[in-house]
């Protein structure tokens, strides 16, 4: 007979509550280690909305002035400033949507592969108890 087969119960159950364990801790790392790469995105995605906001509000402020230097002068100074203006929303329009991107990536902040992970383990658990 082998050593597996001349284990009594209460070592069986020993390794088993011992295996079940560090099968829970490491799942519990794995989901805290997702939801750290989420929360990741997440701050990223709302910082670039941020500075998206910053540069949409620079953008106003040149909307402005080129009206203001519309009005003032006929001359070609004004060209100039819309030229800044469209920049400023394009560079913002690109912030909003790389930031939009991140946020999706990070949301909902849920361990979705840990779970999935532990769900297969309870399964085999449950396999196996049932033989």
């Amino acid at each position: 007979m082998t050593r597996v087969q001349e284990a009594s119960t209460a070592e069986l159950v020993g390794r088993l509550s011992e295996q079940v364990s560090r099968l829970a801790r490491e799942e519990m790392r794995l989901a805290v280690a997702e939801i750290k790469e989420k929360g990741r995105h997440v701050g990223i995605g709302a910082g670039l909305l941020g500075g998206a906001g910053v540069l949409a509000w620079f953008g106003v402020g040149t909307l402005i002035a080129a009206l203001v230097l519309t009005l003032a002068l006929a001359m070609p100074a004004w060209s100039a400033a819309f030229v800044v203006t469209v920049a400023v929303f394009a560079v913002a329009g690109v912030l909003a949507l790389i930031g939009r991107r991140q946020i999706a990536r990070g949301t909902p902040p849920v361990p979705e592969e840990a779970i999935e992970s532990m769900k297969a383990d309870i399964s085999t658990v449950s396999e196996r108890a049932h033989r």
